[in-house]
């Protein structure tokens, strides 16, 4: 930058004998005469060589400069030369001699100078006051009218000669009449090189700063009001037109198109019409008009004079390469161009050492060398923008005052590439660096003590003068630098570290020469340090907050009424600034436009600034040499628009750094480089911080330390989202965080990152990645605190949530307290707690979530419990920075403002709510930071809000409002992301606020608040509904459907059913699902979710299909028991067996391994009502095989309380699981406690609930039985036998003698804690009684097949192989063995039991099945060959022989599922409604109606109920046997199907697969669900009068295609145009009768469903016979055959849902992106508020339209997304398909993508490549040619798959990608994304994850994603770690592909 000389009146005095005060020329650095050795020339030949031009003359011999001045000749100075070589004595006086001869020749009269004169020698510059010669070329001279309009300061000290031949460019275009364009890079110096031709030729200036702001009467004439009258002012260039100045527009590529063609006839015609009706006219016209008119009569005719010295001289930079619009050609056309560059670097180099003689000639060579190297083409190549040379003479500057500071520290503030170079441009600046010996500062470190600020004070005598020590580079420096006068102020709150001292020593440094710019991530302490810098300087700060809407008029000058109604210009806080020496801190430069950042050029770098009303600021020393030079006053100075700019005024700003790489937000152009000296801040290292907080807070808590290590480490992540996460984590937020612990020890760490983060609205591989990076770094969530109950109460004035505490405030008003329904639930109590802690601590807070999830209400709340009162506004897209802070308003002709609810709130100390906050632009949010940040903000009228302690507030201004010390603030926002897509305000501001992430109430939550809403709302209503919103909730997170349910639409669905409960729930929820019923795929998504969950939505209250009921045939007298109860000789004689009893002999316990996984109910009564409640798939294992499943009661009538226990084998695992209200089960493996032998084992898993919640587990085979203790999570063994008679049944299994028997569980009383284990095949039986804790054990002579519970532990039915039966009783501690005679009656047969009921029949259940009034003892009996049993009177009755009556079953026989297994199993008896429900396999011909056929190999529950005298077959559906491991199933004998009994007369199934069923048999149970059933789907009320649907009148009649509209114009209804909706016959959508669905893109007119299936099937055959030749049509078109066709669909099918969903997303974000913007001074449209006073004067353009902006000229262009599917097509996808799936898997993540971005192209790109054994790069789709039909998609998969089946084996996963990921980071796209698919199994071929973790990291622009299909071991989990967190997915369960992909492309849409 070139200084320009400072004007004292020494100098002044100097000037007149033509040199400086230290005898230099005004345009040399030379002092007068020879300097080293050379000999000084004598004065009379200095006069003579002032005439002549030194050029070849001098040659490298001498350097002369100039002299005295000689009476009576022309005053001339001789440019300087840049060589320095000396010669001898001889040769000079030869020069010289020659010289005096020259001169003599040039000074005769009539001889003159070669017109080619300077084209090949040097050049001189000759002036007086009449005239000014350069080379040739000269002008006449005339005194200005109006000198202080002459530009000043501005003519440099020793011109170069390049500058010199500018200079006389200049002056031949100005004598040609013509107008000139200086185009050059960016940079002051074409705007210095026209203000120095400016001030040489005293011409009077007219400057306009050209912005995207400026309008043509910024140019022409502006409207003003004075008195009540609005008149026309003359803007500059009609004042320049008129006056003969010159116009110098700067910025000329700045301007909108429509601006500068205004200028055009002005330009070539000298002529323009005026908005006043005067008429501009050039000279010559006007002057021979004046020869035929008088000056009144063209006065009248409204002519004026166009002065023929009027010129313009536009400044502008080539667009392109820079950014800007380009010249319009007329206006081109116009001017006379000149390419103005940076000096040469010779002249520069000799400038530099002129101006700094005492800086290192070494040092200066080496900062301009590399300054030039970055300017060369082949730099410019690379991509780096240009090197601010023109700034290199303020780094000198530096050196000059601070000789010991690093070179290289300068270059990074000139040139800070790290902030604006992707890293791999790293290398070309830093070997640019490294070549002329710079060191980079990217990973250098701070060493304490080498630079810091060691003393700043007042220089005593010298106002704004600071005397400053430093310690620079380890060496103390002292220096004075410019200060403010506001010393002892109260200093901010400031911790000083080794990095601060080095970045304020950095600070001052540049602060002795430049203005500067600080750069750092958000929350990085930038504002902090810049505070302290200004008051150790004794500085008055002026902040100032940019945002991206300001305007240039925002920055200098504002329009504003005074109070008598005329316009004027108010001054700005920059200009304000200006004129009182403040600094003034421009906070947010990154968001400014560059159209109107480019009005502070000017101030910057001349300290000069042309004013909106005319008025101009000078800088200090010019304004003092004009005001001396013209003898004015203070008065007279500003009376001619003339201010001073305080010689301490300071620029200081604040910015974040671009985001790399990015095509948006690219701030720091060339042209920003020019501005400032840049300092780059980074975040504070770990131990820093640490350091910090401890000085600040005190001792860190370890978990804070544990914070700031997380955040180090986010920081320097190569990952996106981590850097991101990391900004969340700032310095600021830290504090806060610390201050929480310290004031509240029980906060845990992971909720203070989550709500720091806002985790929960993450998407979600970014929350995926935090989470592993957490659980890596030991942060888990803290367990909850149990069921504790949160009160929330105010009581004698003090609020108490929780256990936080806090007064209530006493308001002055109390109107505006908020006072709303709210309902206290656990979930919410506890978010006010946490509000409440942070409100304490003195944070404003910010309240994020989904709409409906009570943000509002939670605010209401809780300025209700606190009694204070609000201001609440409403933001929205059109909200403006004017409107967020004042409302202006026009009065009596006046622009009044009026107090935003802001103001309100700020001046009484209410609390602001700001509601949607997202849905303004965040440049107008921003606006809250400095007011959030430090008390203090700017109103749009002047007003200043500033807080108690700052200095202006006890000075009682006007234009002061002091913050009121209660004033605080409640945001609220929508969730950041999809799918709101609002602005993000979280991440602009979020760090500023303490964050609270609002979800929707849990299950239990929500439940309490649903039953506040509806108490007499049903409470498994609720419960069906709170479950579908809550997967709905989920599925609007995983962006499977757009709309994101909250509790709003559950709570107004509970209201309705409150207020009308005659409606039905299913038509109560259409209330909010039918928005999306025109939408087919949203819609099939919600009824299935609603279905799910038990809602039936969308069915009849008719659609009822219970099972038939066939009539039980007559009861049968079968036979007659009898127990013997006398002793008897023989086999079958009455026997006292001996009892073995002993203490309970206990394990040691062992802890169980015991995991948690998410399952989903489905209702299965969603459509239809049926026997069949609900059902889960459980996750088991893909061995596993069920063995058992037990109940356990959960003491209500309901079986959704219940607990169900589920065992299976291979592995051995327990399964727990309470149907209601979760959707947690619990799964224990027991492997780990069974005995394990050698040979081939398989275990047999039986289980039993307990009496006390536990859990009894006895494996048959082993005979090991387990007490397992869920809630303690331990498992306890039971020793049933010695260890020698464990020992001889080993043997005896391992050599295979004797008979194979085992024991069995009986488990008829275990929820008595009495369980009976039975030898299957022997006589043994073992009672254990756990309650007692004693075993007892007998032995009968028997081979037991079946052993039944009779009573409360006293009597026992044994059944023999051969079918006799044993009464066992228990006499006292003996055990007797009663025989059972059995007499067959007449016709009757031998009963064969295969269960027992263990309890007594009711009296009327026995009546009802006997049809006879009967009460006697009796037991229900499931025969094996008929359908049910009772004996009547046993066993109590054993006196008298027992009646045995018979059902016997009839056309059917019953076969055993599976040979051994136990019928108990299979096999329930429900003794409360007398019924038997059992597992068949076949059920008789007439056991269905002809309409419900059942499904071919199902089984069925047999119910045989006595009570209604029927047995019904309920289908079940059977297990897939498509495992391979079901003939393994059979060898177990596992049956299909395990059966128990649950509450409510129902019974639980789990079949061999896992899939877990809940059904109702019982009679009252059905009908009392049946009646709920038919409530939930309403009843009909009847006819109405009024019917709502449409019906269109027609008949249909043939269908056809129909005509083609050529114009595509949308039809409804009528049958004649192909493509319509809602019509009949033809091709379209919503109508009826036509024979195929055609789209032609209009919105759809629905025909109802009842008119639809009114069309006659004739009609419908012949559509469809149509439909088909049409579809065989297409096929036949794209050769696709019917067999391929079906093919595709199935794998469309598969992966439909996750197409929806992906498509959606990208329509909705390319509607966001094509949003309309406001476009301003448009002439039509809506009022603009910010031109309200311009409309007031009559102006036209005050209106703003909203357009689809276009992008600005010269912007980055915006490349599409680039992503590469890289698929495995390896032998191995082939060859384990038939295992698991995984190449079909494969190729419907294929399909997916092909799918999912078709139509896309220009935004997202996309390949598709495979590797293999043979290839590492096998091309499928390239992104050129990507499949645009079916058959081509298909073709794709079908080469996918031969190439799997016939490549050769191997793996090249490494070499794909390192290809994938080199060729990605080579292709231009705004971002980059590589997708894997492999199997984990690497090591098989060598490679290890730390080289597929290299190869995928290798470009850090390319974002990688590693999916595994496939693991041994641990190799996936290795894999996984070994990569970057949540970029490498491991997914055993292959149809989770799709899910996973879904996720990859969705976060890459959103960011």
């Amino acid at each position: 930058m070139l200084t320009p000389p400072q004007f004292t009146a020494k100098s002044q005095q100097a000037g007149a004998a033509g040199r400086s005060p230290e005898g230099r020329c005004w345009t040399c650095t030379r002092r007068v005469g020879y300097t080293s050795r050379n000999r000084s020339l004598t004065r009379d030949e200095r006069a003579q060589v002032h005439h002549l031009s030194l050029g070849s003359f001098v040659g490298n011999n001498a350097e002369i400069t100039g002299g005295d001045k000689v009476p009576g000749k022309v005053f001339t100075v001789a440019s300087k030369q840049s060589t320095r070589n000396t010669s001898s004595e001889m040769q000079q006086r030869i020069i010289l001699s020659r010289l005096q001869v020259l001169n003599r020749i040039l000074s005769t009269p009539g001889i003159k100078q070669s017109p080619t004169f300077g084209s090949h020698y040097a050049l001189r510059l000759c002036s007086d006051s009449s005239k000014v010669t350069i080379g040739d070329v000269s002008r006449q001279l005339r005194e200005p009218h109006q000198p202080q309009l002459v530009p000043i300061g501005y003519l440099q000290q020793g011109l170069p000669q390049s500058f010199l031949k500018h200079l006389r460019w200049l002056l031949q275009k100005d004598k040609l009449g013509q107008d000139v364009f200086l185009i050059g890079p960016p940079g002051p110096l074409r705007r210095q090189l026209a203000l120095s031709y400016l001030e040489l030729t005293k011409r009077e200036l007219e400057f306009v700063t050209l912005t995207r702001d400026t309008t043509d009467t910024d140019l022409k004439q502006r409207r003003e009001i004075r008195g009540g009258t609005s008149f026309y002012h003359d803007q500059s260039a009609v004042r320049a037109a008129v006056e003969g100045r010159v116009l110098v527009l700067e910025g000329v590529e700045k301007a909108e198109r429509n601006v500068l063609p205004v200028l055009n006839n002005l330009l070539e015609n000298r002529e323009m019409q005026l908005e006043d009706g005067r008429l501009l006219i050039a000279s010559h016209r006007y002057d021979r008009l004046l020869e035929e008119h008088s000056q009144e009569e063209l006065d009248q005719m409204h002519l004026v004079r166009v002065s023929q010295d009027f010129r313009v001289i536009a400044l502008g930079l080539p667009s392109p390469p820079y950014q800007g619009h380009p010249l319009d050609p007329p206006l081109r056309s116009r001017f006379q161009a000149r390419d103005v560059s940076s000096l040469p670097f010779k002249e520069h180099f000799e400038q530099l050492l002129d101006r700094h003689p005492g800086v290192d000639r070494d040092v200066t060579s080496r900062c301009l060398s590399l300054a030039h190297t970055l300017l060369t083409p082949e730099s410019k190549s690379l991509g780096l923008p240009d090197f601010p040379v023109d700034n290199l003479g303020l780094a000198i500057s530096i050196l000059d005052h601070f000789p010991t500071v690093d070179p290289s520290r300068l270059m990074m503030r000139l040139y800070p590439y790290p902030v604006f170079l992707q890293q791999d441009s790293f290398k070309s600046v830093e070997d640019a660096l490294s070549t002329f010996s710079f060191n980079s500062f990217l990973r250098g470190s701070t060493r304490e003590g080498v630079n810091e600020v060691k003393r700043v004070q007042a220089k005593d005598g010298s106002p704004n003068t600071a005397e400053v020590v430093l310690k620079v580079e380890g060496k103390k420096a002292t220096a004075q630098l410019t200060s403010g006068n506001s010393w002892g102020s109260h200093p901010p709150s400031f911790v000083f570290t080794p990095y601060h001292h080095e970045v304020l020593a950095d600070l001052l440094q540049t602060h002795s020469v430049a203005d500067m710019c600080v750069i750092g991530p958000r929350g990085c302490g930038k504002s902090a340090v810049v505070a302290k810098m200004a008051h150790m300087l004794g500085y008055q700060t002026e902040p100032i907050l940019l945002y991206q809407d300001m305007t240039s008029r925002d920055l200098v000058q504002q329009r504003v009424t005074s109070p008598n109604g005329d316009t004027t210009w108010q001054f700005s806080p920059l200009v304000t600034a200006a004129l009182e020496g403040k600094m003034a801190i421009l906070d947010g430069i990154h968001r400014l436009h560059h159209g109107t950042l480019a009005v502070l050029h000017r101030l910057v770098h001349d300290r000069e600034l042309q004013l909106y009303d005319g008025s101009r600021l000078l800088r200090a020393e010019r304004y003092d040499a004009l005001k001396k030079k013209s003898n004015l006053s203070e008065e007279e100075m500003l009376a001619k628009g003339l201010h001073r700019i305080h010689p301490a005024f300071r620029i200081v700003a604040l910015a974040e750094p671009p985001v790399v790489g990015a095509a948006q937000g690219q701030w720091l152009t060339p042209e920003a480089l020019t501005l400032f000296l840049y300092h780059n801040m980074r975040r504070l290292s770990a131990q820093e911080t640490n350091n910090l907080i401890k000085k600040l807070v005190g001792d860190c808590d370890p978990a804070v330390e544990e914070l700031i290590s997380l955040a180090s480490q986010l920081s320097v992540s190569t990952d996106p989202a981590m850097r991101s996460l990391a900004e969340s984590l700032s310095l600021r937020q830290i504090i806060r965080i610390a201050k929480r612990f310290r004031a509240y020890p029980n906060f845990d760490l992971n909720t203070a990152v989550y709500k720091a983060c806002l985790a929960r609205f993450l998407p979600p591989l970014a929350k995926q990645a935090l989470d592993i990076t957490l659980e890596n770094r030991g942060i888990t969530k803290a367990k909850p605190l149990g069921s504790r109950k949160l009160v929330c109460e105010v009581k004698d004035g003090v609020l108490r949530i929780g256990d936080t505490h806090a007064q209530v405030y006493t308001p002055d008003n109390a109107t505006k307290i908020p006072d709303t329904l709210f309902f206290d639930i656990d979930q919410h109590v506890a978010v006010l707690e946490n509000m409440l802690q942070d409100w304490l601590l003195g944070d404003h807070l910010l309240l994020v979530g989904n709409q409906g999830v009570g943000k509002n209400k939670l605010a209401d709340r809780f300025l209700y419990l606190l009694s204070r009162p609000r201001e609440y506004i409403q933001l929205h897209r059109d909200t403006t920075v004017q409107s967020l802070t004042i409302q202006p308003v026009v009065r009596e002709g006046r622009i009044q403002y009026e107090d935003s609810p802001l103001v309100v709130a700020v001046k009484t100390g209410r609390v602001l709510v700001v509601d949607e906050a997202d849905k303004a632009p965040t440049y107008v949010t921003c606006v809250l930071k400095t007011l959030v940040e430090n008390g203090e903000m700017l109103l749009s009228d002047g007003r200043r809000i500033v807080p108690s302690s700052h200095p202006l507030a006890a000075s009682q201004a006007p234009n002061i409002i002091v913050s009121h010390p209660d004033f605080r603030m409640i945001v609220l926002a929508n969730r950041p992301g999809f799918p709101f897509l609002g602005n993000d305000f979280f991440g602009a501001l979020g760090d500023l606020f303490s964050c609270h992430a609002i979800d929707n109430p849990s299950i239990e939550s929500e439940m309490a608040l649903l039953r506040s809403y509806g108490p007499n709302v049903p409470e498994e209503t609720m419960r069906h509904l709170v479950g579908a919103f809550s997967e709905l909730r989920d599925l609007a997170d995983q962006a499977l459907i757009q709309y994101p349910y909250s509790t709003r639409e559950v709570v107004n669905i509970i209201k309705h059913l409150q207020a009308f409960p005659d409606d039905g729930v299913a038509s109560v929820v259409r209330n909010v699902l039918d928005f999306d019923s025109w939408s087919g795929d949203a819609k099939e998504t919600l009824v299935r979710v609603m279905h799910r969950h038990g809602i039936p939505i969308g069915t009849s209250s008719k659609n009822v299909n219970l099972a038939k009921k066939i009539p039980l045939p007559e009861p049968t007298l079968a036979a007659t028991w009898q127990v013997i109860a006398q002793r008897h000789r023989g086999k079958t004689a009455l026997m006292r067996l001996p009892v073995d009893t002993s203490p309970l002999r206990y394990k040691n316990p062992a802890w169980l391994n015991v995991s948690h996984q998410e399952v989903d109910a489905v209702q299965a009564r969603s459509s239809v009502f049926t026997e069949q409640q609900s059902y889960w798939p459980l996750p088991l294992y893909e061995t596993a095989l069920v063995t058992d499943v037990a109940v356990s009661l959960g003491g209500s009538q309901d079986s959704l309380d219940d607990t169900i226990y589920v065992t299976s084998v291979a592995p051995a695992a327990l399964y727990s699981l309470i149907p209601k209200g979760t959707k947690e089960l619990k799964q224990t493996l027991l492997h780990e406690f069974l005995p394990r032998y050698r040979s081939a084992y398989q275990p047999r898993l039986k289980v039993a609930s307990l009496h006390n919640g536990t859990v009894a587990v006895h494996e048959e085979v082993s005979n090991t039985l387990l007490i397992i203790d869920g809630d303690r999570g331990t498992a306890t063994g039971i020793q049933l036998s010695s260890m020698f008679e464990v020992a001889a049944e080993t043997f005896l299994k391992k050599i295979g003698s004797g008979k194979q028997t085992y024991l069995r569980m009986c488990k008829d009383r275990a929820d008595h804690g009495q369980l009976y284990l039975w030898e299957v095949g022997g006589g043994s039986v073992i009672f254990v009684d756990l309650i007692d804790e004693v075993m007892q054990s007998v032995n009968m002579p028997l081979s037991l097949s079946s052993f039944h519970v009779l009573d409360d532990d006293q009597q026992w039915l044994a059944v023999d192989e051969n079918g006799g039966k044993w009464l066992l009783k228990r006499e006292g501690t003996e055990f007797v063995l009663h025989p059972v005679s059995q007499t067959v009656k007449d016709g009757g047969q031998q009963i064969s039991i295969s269960t027992v009921a263990p309890y007594n029949l009711s009296d009327f259940v026995l009546s009802s099945a006997l049809q006879q009034q009967i009460s006697a003892p009796s037991r229900l009996i499931a025969p094996k060959d008929a359908l049910a049993a009772v004996a009547v009177g046993f066993p109590e009755l054993d006196a008298s022989e027992n009646e045995v009556y018979m059902w016997e079953r009839k056309g059917t026989s019953l076969n055993d599922l599976v040979p051994g297994c136990d019928p108990a199993s299979i096999t329930v008896t429900l003794k409360d409604c007398g019924q038997i429900v059992r597992c068949v396999d076949n059920a008789p011909d007439d056991a269905f109606e002809y309409s419900q056929t059942p499904a071919r190999n199902c089984l069925f529950l047999e119910v045989t109920d006595l009570v209604n005298r029927s047995v019904s077959y309920v289908p079940v559906p059977r297990a897939s046997q498509a495992s391979p491991y079901w003939a393994w199933a059979a060898a177990a004998r596992t049956t299909p199907l395990v059966l128990a009994a649950t509450s409510d007369q129902g019974v639980v199934s789990v079949d061999s697969s896992g899939v877990l069923r809940l059904w109702q048999t019982g009679s009252e149970g059905l009908q009392r669900a049946l009646v709920e059933w038919r409530k939930m789907i309403g009843e009909d009320t009847g006819h109405l009068r009024l019917d709502i649907e449409r019906y269109s009148g027609e008949d249909v009649t043939e269908p056809k295609h129909g005509k083609e509209d050529p114009d595509n114009e949308p039809h409804v209804g009528g049958n004649t145009w192909a493509g319509g909706t809602g019509g009949r016959d033809t091709a379209g959508l919503g109508g009826k009768g036509g024979p195929y669905r055609l789209d032609a893109g209009h919105d759809v007119h629905q025909v109802s469903q009842a008119e639809k299936d009114a069309v006659p099937e004739e009609v419908r055959r012949a559509a469809r016979e149509m439909a088909q030749k049409a579809f065989k049509e297409r096929l036949r078109q794209i050769k696709m055959s019917e067999y391929d066709a079906s093919l595709y669909e199935r794998l469309a099918k598969s992966v439909e849902s996750q197409v929806r969903a992906l498509r959606g997303i990208i329509n909705t974000l390319q509607a966001k992106g094509k949003e309309r913007q406001w476009l301003r001074h448009r002439t039509a449209g809506e009022l603009d508020d910010m031109k309200l006073i311009e409309g007031l004067a009559g102006e036209k353009n005050i209106y703003r339209q909203r357009r689809e902006e276009e992008p600005e000229v010269g912007a980055p262009q915006t490349h599409p997304k680039r992503l590469r599917l890289v698929v495995d097509v390896s032998g191995s996808m082939y060859r384990f398909n038939g295992h698991d799936g995984r190449l079909e898997r494969e190729l419907e993540a294929t399909l997916m993508v092909m799918e999912a971005f078709e139509g896309f192209e220009t935004k997202f790109k996309f390949d598709i490549y495979g590797h293999s054994g043979e290839e590492h790069a096998v091309p499928f789709v390239e992104s050129d040619s990507v499949p645009s039909n079916n058959k081509e998609r298909l073709d794709v998969l079908k080469t996918m798959q031969a190439h799997s089946q016939f490549c050769l084996s191997g793996d090249h996963t490494l070499e794909a990608a390192m290809t994938a990921v080199k060729q990605m980071a080579a292709e231009e796209a705004d971002e980059r994304f590589v997708i894997l698919l492999s199997d984990a199994n690497l090591d098989r071929y060598g490679i290890r994850p730390s080289e597929l973790a290299k190869a995928l990291t290798a470009e850090s622009t390319v974002n990688t994603y590693a999916i595994f299909i496939g693991s041994l071991g641990d190799q996936a989990a290795r894999l996984t770690k070994a990569l970057p967190a949540g970029h490498s997915f491991v997914c055993l369960d292959l149809k989770k592909i799709p899910q996973i992909l879904q996720q990859i492309f969705t976060s890459a849409m959103l960011k």
